[in-house]
Parts: structure tokens; C-alpha cells; sequence
């Protein structure tokens, strides 16, 4: 399916992005941000070029080794791109560059330079700033250029908690490309759920989840997937996924795709078999409430740490129930015995990184850069993950028939106006619904 059309952002939005950060560092600075360069796999063949995210959310440009310079003074904004001249005979063999001639009307910039002169012409792009902004502690060689190059009278001062504002709030164009990396994710994890069977291997579910990216037009997936069958889905980064399904087992896919450069996050769990035992069934339903209870909060004027304390005495009140867990259930939680079999977060913010940038906490906002609690006041235009999960490791001291069972659900939301948004609803999560699909196969 040709989703061409859908798959850019328009020119104007780079130039508001760029006009934005102008107007947020004030006048007489510099900022340089740095592209991501290729990545060698082995001996002389590279990884697939990923441009990094910063330098994408202020060009829009995809080729390695090219730096953005952007300087003010005076009020008076320019900006400035350095990249890979034109190269006939490395284009033959690695592909086209737009070149330094095509950039400034390509790209909305003011000038353009070859990077192989980046060290001549930066000391005059940078004369009689006050301040250079860079994102710090990123990349050390970019680090140790900027300190070669910068100039003795300027301050260095980090660009990342501004650019991470900036990304934290999706414009309309973002939410459109988001909603579409939300729509193939979920289409991809409808096909697993189609083709699960006993005895598939878990890298044969990852295949048809890829196929159905690429499909429709998302040809990377936003972060290795997981297809983790039995106990395994109770290692929570598990990707070897080389093992054979079993029947009577749970298996957990973790699995998105990248459309337009952003990302699509999902978690489903369901029977290889197609239907849910009763000990599946009593633990996936504790995580399925605190999943839609989470959702219920999770609204302009509340916070991620609000969502997870009912998250987690959701989870004690089950696990006690179930016998899991024994005592009561405030000194539990006062006690993180929960931990045990809930070791991660809520959720992240959802954008062109899969765990994407941004303050998570009030206090971080105020100033306190470490500040860890996720106390943030939500507001519109924030988008999400929400992926609330039980894992009872083997290894545990539990009842028998629960021992090996991990379970995760995972939806992104975007916080609007009226609530939030779910951009990943098309996945069932209901035990009905997945059994009914399943038995469709």
C-alpha cells in the first residue's frame, strides 16, 4: 500500500521549529547540532542509516555527517548547514546526496557549506556570540570538537532540556504521522495473533510482524522487537527470540514500527493456542484492569505517578487475592513487594524516539535536573505509552500454576482537550476478543 503522501512532514514545519528555538535562546548565541553519521555492522558493511532525532526535528534531512548551525545576533536569525558535497562517483556506489548547491533552497536554510570544511568556516559562524548551544553528553566526539572549536570569550551551555520541551508537545502534523505508526503497529500485531500457533518458532511471529510494517509503508520497526514465548516473557528486554511456541503457554509480543520516523509502541499477550488457562486468565485480568484504570487518569491536570500508585494497588489487591502475595495490602505496597513481580515504569513519552525526550517530573521543570519522580501535570499534545505488566519468574515463591507467566499490555495515548486518545485501540486486549480473533485463523 503506497503511503507515500503521508509519510512527510511539510518544509513550514522545520522552519517554525527552527523559529521557535531561535525565540527560546534569546539573541547572541550559536546552537550546532550534529546528524547521526553511518554505523559499520562488520568489516565494511554499515547498519541502516537512522538519522538522529534532534538534527531530523529541526531539517527534515537525511544524510550522514551534516551539521546545523544556527546563530542570532542583533535579533537577526541565520542558519547554516554544513553536508557532503556532491560526489558522482560515491553516489554510484552508495547512493545520492542533495549537495552543498541544492541545499539552501531544498532545505529553507540561509547558506550551505561543505563539511569538509566545518573546522575553517565554524570559528567565523561563531565570532562575538555570547553563548554556543550543543547537545551535551549525546556524542563524545561531537563533545570534544565543540570544545576545540569554541571560542574563548563564549559560554557552552546544553541544547537538549530545550529541544526535549519543544518535542515533549506534538504539532497536528506529528499526531497525524504518530496515529499512522500507531495503525500498522497494530496491524502488525493483529497478523501475530492470526499466525500464532504451537510449535511456530517466536522469530517466525517477528517475521510476519515485519512483513505487515513494511506493507504499509513503515519499512523499520522503532526498537527490537519482542516475541517472548512461555517464561521467557519474563525478561522484560528478552530479543533473542529463537525459541519454539508451546502449547498451554502465554507468549508476549513488545512491537512497533517506525512510519516517517516515528514510533509505534505495542504490547499484546494471548495464547499460543488461543485460549487462555485459568491461571493466564486470573493474572492477565489483573493487568487488564490496571491498564484501563491508568487510561481513566491518565487526562489533562494528572500525572504518570498518579496513573502507577493505582496501577500498583490493582496489581497487590490481585496478587493477595490470587495468593501471590500475602498480608496487607498498604504495608505491601509501603514495602515495594510488588517489585518483585512489577519492576518497571507506567509508561514513557512516545515520539521520534522510542522513549522519547522530555521532563517527566514538575521538579525537573523548576530546576531540579534530579528530580526522578514522575509527578509532570499532563497537558494536550503529550503522547504516551501506558503499559502496566505482571511477570511471576519461575524462580518465584508462588503457587504452582502461576510460576512462568508474564503478562504486558501496552497502548499509546495522546492527551487532548477532551481526555485521551488512543492510537492503538485496532489491537484487541479483551480475553474474549483474542480468543474470537485467534480462532479465525
Amino acid at each position: 500500500m503506497d503511503l507515500a503522501y503521508m509519510a512527510a512532514l511539510p518544509k513550514q514545519e522545520f522552519i517554525e521549529r527552527r523559529t521557535t528555538l531561535f525565540e527560546r535562546l534569546g539573541d547572541n548565541f550559536a546552537a550546532i547540532i550534529f546528524s547521526a553519521s553511518e554505523q559499520t555492522r562488520s568489516n565494511d558493511t554499515a547498519y541502516p542509516f537512522r538519522q538522529d532525532s534532534y538534527f531530523w526535528y529541526l531539517t527534515g534531512f537525511n544524510e550522514p555527517d551534516s551539521v546545523l548551525v544556527l546563530t542570532r545576533q542583533n535579533g537577526q536569525n541565520q542558519t547554516a548547514l554544513f553536508l557532503r558535497p556532491n560526489d558522482p562517483e560515491m553516489e554510484t556506489w552508495n547512493g545520492r546526496r542533495l549537495g552543498v548547491e541544492n541545499a539552501p533552497a531544498t532545505l529553507n536554510v540561509d547558506y550551505a557549506f561543505s563539511i569538509e570544511t566545518l573546522k575553517d568556516e565554524l570559528p567565523a559562524l561563531l565570532a562575538n556570540v555570547e553563548q554556543i548551544y550543543h547537545l551535551q553528553d549525546l556524542r563524545e566526539h561531537n563533545d570534544t570538537l565543540m570544545l576545540a572549536l569554541l571560542p574563548p570569550s563564549a559560554k557552552l551551555t546544553n541544547l537538549r532540556p530545550h529541544l526535549d520541551e519543544m518535542r515533549l508537545f506534538k504539532s497536528p502534523n506529528e499526531i497525524r504521522l504518530m496515529q499512522q505508526a500507531g495503525q500498522i503497529s497494530a496491524l502488525g500485531h493483529i497478523r501475530a495473533m492470526r499466525e500464532t500457533r504451537p510449535n511456530r518458532f517466536e522469530y517466525e511471529i517477528e517475521s510476519e510482524i515485519l512483513h505487515e510494517f513494511n506493507r504499509f509503508g513503515a519499512r523499520y520497526p522503532s526498537y527490537n522487537s519482542i516475541v517472548a514465548g512461555g517464561e521467557n516473557a519474563c525478561i522484560l528486554h528478552y530479543t533473542e527470540n529463537d525459541q519454539p511456541l508451546k502449547d498451554g503457554d502465554l507468549v508476549l509480543i513488545d512491537a512497533g514500527c517506525e512510519f516517517a520516523m516515528y514510533a509505534g509502541d505495542i504490547t499484546r499477550t494471548f495464547p499460543v493456542n488461543g485460549k487462555f488457562s485459568q491461571p493466564q486468565r486470573e493474572i492477565y485480568e489483573i493487568v487488564l484492569a490496571a491498564q484501563k484504570r491508568a487510561l481513566e487518569l491518565l487526562v489533562v491536570g494528572n500525572n504518570i505517578q498518579q496513573a502507577n500508585d493505582e496501577v500498583v494497588r490493582i496489581k497487590v489487591e490481585g496478587l493477595v487475592r490470587l495468593g501471590i502475595l500475602q498480608g496487607d495490602v498498604d504495608e505491601l505496597i509501603a514495602n515495594n513487594a510488588h517489585r518483585e513481580f512489577y519492576m518497571h515504569g507506567l509508561g514513557h513519552w512516545l515520539g521520534l524516539d522510542v522513549h522519547d525526550v522530555g521532563s517527566y517530573s514538575n521538579a525537573t521543570e523548576n530546576g531540579d535536573r534530579n528530580s526522578k519522580k514522575r509527578d509532570r501535570t499532563l497537558e494536550v499534545g503529550m503522547v504516551l505509552t501506558v503499559e502496566p505488566g505482571l511477570y511471576i519468574s519461575p524462580k518465584s515463591n508462588v503457587p504452582e500454576q502461576y510460576k512462568g507467566i508474564g503478562v504486558r499490555i501496552e497502548d499509546n495515548i495522546l492527551i487532548t482537550e477532551y481526555g485521551n486518545k488512543n492510537l492503538t485501540c485496532a489491537v484487541p486486549k479483551e480475553i474474549e476478543d483474542i480468543e474470537r480473533l485467534m480462532a479465525e485463523r
